[in-house]
């Protein structure tokens, strides 16, 4: 049996780690919501707790988590509320025993009230804010959101790695063939769509919210996309409430930057390959012995009936008018 090199990352591992770089844990470790790596709060001896994010073994080059640490650090020096990866000897980005790690300042805050107009408008206008900065250059290291990487790679790598059971391979591949078909053609009426710097996974989870206002957090997603790619994850509901929420959205983001309705026409192909990306990072990520834990409903014959079901309802989606705010 492969032993998963998380499986390492013990408490003491963990004190060891920030004691190499001169931090020093009381022992107090609370482990925070993240699979992808691993997340601690971590009591100090001296100050206030801090955050230790591990990063998943052969995911990112350090190059490209250097690029997430230096975006991050852009934002925060125009005075945008992310939390950035501290200096500490000179690097944001350290490593032992193995592993690679940052330090972040710990900011706690609640999930936001998506329901409320005012919040709505406050989170695009940092949103806004976020994309100026964000279109100022290119990654360099990090991949793009696109129909090949979100959609057809995943395709093919549940295909090849045997996850679809024998008796809905079938319906399953043809039905995701549509899909991605019909992202082409979203794509295709939205024309040529800038892509700039984004926060990848701009969705409610990773907005805290304190009386100061919101801030972003986790910017581990971090890619060059279209800029609805960090507005659709806010909206839910019924269309005619997605319609009103990206209304207090764009209220407050078009007061820092141009958005243009074209690609209104890429949400649902966004939220598709969102749905094929989100089957195959589950299954990439199955020897982890995290995930069956956390995702126990996953690769049952129930699991991907249900998906066959909602790429249908996605292609009729995509063949709709596009949501456009009033």
């Amino acid at each position: 049996m492969t032993i998963h090199p998380f499986s390492a990352l013990n408490p003491d591992c963990v004190l060891d780690a920030l004691a190499s770089i001169g931090l020093y844990g009381d022992g107090r470790l609370l482990a925070l919501n993240s699979y992808e790596n691993r997340v601690y709060q971590v009591g100090m001896e001296e100050g206030p707790p801090l955050v230790v994010k591990f990063y998943r073994p052969e995911r990112w080059s350090d190059a490209a988590i250097l690029e997430e640490h230096a975006f991050v650090a852009e934002l925060h020096a125009q005075e945008i509320p992310a939390v950035p990866a501290q200096l500490i000897g000179g690097r944001t980005l350290h490593s032992f025993d193995n592993f690679r790690f940052a330090v972040f300042p710990r900011h706690g805050g609640r999930a936001p009230e998506l329901d409320d107009p005012k919040v709505l408008e406050w989170t695009g206008r940092f949103i806004g804010r976020i994309h100026t900065v964000g279109a100022a250059k290119a990654f360099e290291h990090r991949p793009a959101l696109d129909p090949h990487t979100f959609g057809q790679a995943p395709r093919d790598y549940l295909l090849e790695n045997g996850f679809i059971p024998d008796d809905l391979r079938a319906s399953w591949q043809s039905v995701v063939d549509q899909a991605l078909d019909g992202v082409a053609r979203c794509y295709g009426r939205a024309g040529e769509v800038p892509l700039l710097r984004l926060h990848g996974d701009c969705h409610g989870g990773n907005v805290l919210w304190t009386d100061a206002g919101p801030h972003f957090v986790d910017f581990d997603d971090a890619r060059m996309g279209p800029a609805i790619q960090d507005l659709w994850m806010m909206l839910s509901g019924e269309r005619s409430d997605m319609v009103r929420q990206l209304s207090d959205i764009l209220a407050g983001y078009e007061d820092f930057c141009q958005f243009d309705p074209r690609q209104l026409y890429l949400v649902e192909a966004l939220r598709t390959l969102r749905l094929i990306h989100y089957s195959a990072w589950l299954a990439s990520r199955w020897d982890d012995p995290a995930f069956p834990v956390a995702f126990p409903w996953f690769n049952t014959q129930r699991y991907w009936q249900d998906r066959v079901l909602e790429l249908r309802e996605q292609v009729a989606l995509m063949d709709e008018a596009p949501l456009w705010p009033v």
